[in-house]
């Protein structure tokens, strides 16, 4: 088609398309600003009518809708409009985000419910620190083996009913887990537990990013990520009364289960939104499974932020199912709180992490919004920053834990907020560099790799590590040189009674190896039993490992900067690409 043809109030569609999932262009046009970053790509210079015609089905392919024209035609045409500011959000829209935010929620508080009441579980099935921390690798574990196919589903089948099935096996293994007496029936069920949550997690996201664009899909983004720090703690607070008020524990794991059945009948009432609807593109055939990993696994950013988005899980796991533990064997060697009690410490940890998510996450989605009008890679140089501010300040909390609560409180505040910053700013990433059709693989796939390598394993591994270093400790007491020196002299005086009994040797050596044995059963026994002081300082050496994660987090947030142009440019060529060839078969149709 010739240029003549073109209507002013209509630009290039490969243009739109670009800016479509970068904020930070189509924030720059709004201002008066250029759209040079992607000025090279070729215009395809299709018309698109302002009068409905017999040709609705070909211009409904190339709605750009968040142009305000492009909008009302997309009314005209029956097609939901994409909101491009609060005040346009159709209720629809609202209710289906209010209710996958609720959902996210309660999935949070279902997740660490258990961190609230750790030290009540170990006591009644009498485990240690390598088997609490088991209970959520293989949660963890269960959770990112199912993602994947859920990702799959997702991209091809009805989403509420995957996410409906999902919760509803999530509820009824939590509930039937809570009965269980068992250790190994018991993390049985909270694997079981991951199946269901994995339907949800993964599916979620790719909704809002079919309703919304630009800054609002931002802004929606950040109000369902905000629910996973103020789920988790409400999680401790809720796990801790409950098990307090009803003097079980169990009872902590029967709250979410009925507010799920609610949540199954919400997720039933909510739409699913065509995929691509609110960048046009929404008549995208899906590739292959093959070739969408081939795809993904050759997109840098996308593989770079999930490297970085791994560390964040790691530390978040490690410090979600340890940290309320650790903090009441340190405030407890404090002067004056010997009779702290564990309940009081996990409803402060989960009131700092509530509002550290309440202030991060929307503050990393500001951040990126405001940083993207001036410098187009901010986005994982924000998550960067996030991860290497909170790295000092955790180390610290670690340190000042046993000497200083305030301090303590307020340097695990900001160094979870620090973490926060990621959460909405990572998933922002994954959808505008990756192609709508791809999305929920994308998410399925980036679940998959942070969990395995993040929090399924850094609840165990900081457990295990912390059990060996107690170990350590109680063999290796070295708080003065009067054990080692009282055990020198041991074993001189023993050389000169065996040197004097050598006529006795027999009899007293199997008397010896007698005794050996019997105090051997007795000292495994004993192992177990650590002092408070082995356990706090176990705890707080394994947890410093979190410190070097979060270093090496933000190495490939900063990495990611340096692709994430050419990946997102890609993504929209793709989308526009698609979009010129549907108008070609439908401006010439083959007979």
């Amino acid at each position: 088609m010739s240029q003549k043809h073109q209507k002013q109030s209509y630009q290039p569609l490969p243009t739109a398309a670009a800016a479509m999932d970068n904020p930070a262009m189509s924030q720059s046009s709004s201002s008066g600003g250029s759209n040079d970053d992607v000025a090279n790509i070729p215009p395809t210079y299709s018309s698109q009518q302002l009068m409905p015609s017999d040709s609705d089905s070909m211009e409904e392919s190339r709605q750009l809708r968040p142009t305000g024209a492009t909008a009302n035609l997309a009314a005209g045409l029956g097609l939901p409009p994409v909101p491009t500011r609060l005040s346009a959000v159709g209720r629809s829209q609202w209710f289906t985000v209010a209710v996958l935010c609720f959902v996210n929620l309660i999935n949070y508080m279902d997740r660490f419910t258990i961190a609230g009441v750790l030290k009540d579980v170990q006591e009644d099935f009498k485990i240690g620190n390598d088997s609490a921390g088991l209970l959520q690798t293989v949660f963890v574990i269960s959770y990112m083996i199912c993602a994947p196919v859920f990702g799959y589903l997702g991209d091809r089948y009805s989403r509420p009913w995957i996410m409906a099935v999902g919760v509803a096996l999530w509820c009824t293994t939590t509930l039937l887990g809570s009965y269980m007496q068992s250790f190994g029936w018991f993390i049985t069920f909270r694997a079981l537990v991951g199946i269901g949550e994995a339907s949800y997690s993964t599916i979620a996201p790719t909704i809002i990013s079919d309703l919304f664009v630009n800054d609002m899909r931002s802004k929606m983004l950040a109000m369902f990520y905000f629910a996973i720090p103020v789920g988790s703690g409400m999680g401790y607070i809720v796990g801790s009364k409950t098990a307090h008020l009803a003097n079980n524990w169990r009872w902590a794991l029967r709250v979410t289960p009925i507010l799920g059945v609610a949540a199954v009948l919400l997720i039933m009432l909510i739409k699913d939104p065509e995929r691509g609807h609110s960048e046009g593109s929404h008549n995208m055939e899906a590739t292959s499974y093959r070739q969408d990993i081939k795809e993904l696994l050759k997109n840098r950013s996308f593989m770079l932020s999930t490297a970085g988005f791994t560390c964040v899980a790691f530390v978040a796991g490690a410090l979600a199912w340890w940290g309320p533990s650790f903090i009441f064997l340190g405030m407890k060697m404090q002067s004056g709180n010997e009779n702290i009690v564990q309940d009081d410490v996990a409803f402060n940890f989960g009131v700092i992490t509530m509002v550290a998510g309440l202030v991060g996450v929307p503050l990393g989605s500001f951040l990126s919004q405001y940083m993207m009008k001036r410098y187009q890679s901010a986005d994982p140089v924000i998550c960067a920053f996030g991860l290497l501010l909170s790295a000092p300040l955790l180390f610290g909390a670690c340190l000042m834990v046993s000497s200083n609560e305030l301090g303590t409180y307020l340097l695990i505040f900001f160094g979870q907020l620090a973490l926060n910053l990621n959460w909405a700013v990572v998933a922002d990433i994954l959808l505008y560099v990756v192609v709508p059709t791809r999305r929920s693989t994308a998410e399925a796939f980036q679940i998959l790799i942070s969990h395995a390598l993040g929090d399924a394993g850094s609840p165990y591994l900081v457990g295990a590590m912390s059990e060996v270093i107690m170990k350590h400790l109680r063999n290796h007491p070295g708080a003065s040189g009067l054990t080692n020196e009282l055990q020198s002299m041991s074993q001189v005086v023993e050389s000169q009674l065996i040197n004097a009994t050598d006529l006795a040797t027999k009899v007293a050596s199997e008397a010896i190896h007698s005794f050996q044995t019997n105090l051997t059963k007795t000292a495994e026994k004993l192992t177990e039993q650590f002092t408070e002081v082995e356990q706090f300082e176990g705890l707080q050496y394994a947890l410093f490992s979190t410190s070097f994660v979060e270093v090496l987090g933000g190495i490939f947030f900063l990495f990611t900067a340096c692709f994430i142009l050419k990946d997102k440019y890609k993504a929209a060529r793709s989308v526009a690409d698609a979009q010129e060839q549907q108008q070609q078969q439908r401006d010439y149709p083959i007979a």
